[in-house]
């Protein structure tokens, strides 16, 4: 089994691919299955999310994998309207959502109560299989469980979509 243990930015040779969905790509230890076949492991530093496109190495540097973002059922929300795309994005991010936010659109682990929300604001959901890339800031090292304590009563309040360096008190 081939041992990936970290991350490197360039390698003259790819010696494979892993496609792996978000859940796979928030692992820092599991068991993977390489595109070709070929069983291997991750043992990478904890709190990063894989992301698609990067390059997992073993120690020697012998093996060099690319991983690729697989598609995933997803919703998106297009929209032109930068205040409509920031008000849902608000509020998805205060029910701590991963987010994957681009230009003019948002994607979220599809969710039929939660595109239920989003169309109750006027915007349109289109439900699809596409890789998913959320901001780093939901998977410092796991996905966002509410496994901290905090209240959540009407005076609760995230001023901020759940980006990079966003932190609970």
């Amino acid at each position: 089994m081939i041992l990936l243990t970290r991350r490197v930015v360039d390698a003259p040779r790819i010696s494979g691919t892993v496609t792996l969905d978000l859940d796979a790509r928030i692992k820092s230890r599991v068991r993977i299955t390489l595109d070709d076949g070929r069983a291997a492991g991750l043992m990478l530093a904890r709190g990063q999310l894989i992301r698609g496109g990067e390059l997992l190495a073993d120690e020697q540097g012998g093996e060099v994998i690319r991983v690729q973002a697989a598609a995933e059922e997803v919703s998106t929300v297009r929209c032109d309207d930068p205040l409509r795309l920031a008000r849902a994005a608000y509020h998805l991010g205060n029910r701590h959502v991963p987010l994957q936010i681009e230009a003019g659109w948002l994607r979220y682990q599809h969710d039929h109560v939660l595109d239920d929300m989003v169309r109750g604001f006027g915007l349109p959901v289109t439900r699809e299989q596409a890789p998913f890339e959320p901001e780093a800031g939901a998977y410092q090292s796991a996905p966002h469980s509410h496994s901290h304590s905090h209240s959540h009563d009407a005076n609760h309040d995230h001023p901020f979509v759940r980006m990079p360096g966003h932190a609970h008190p």
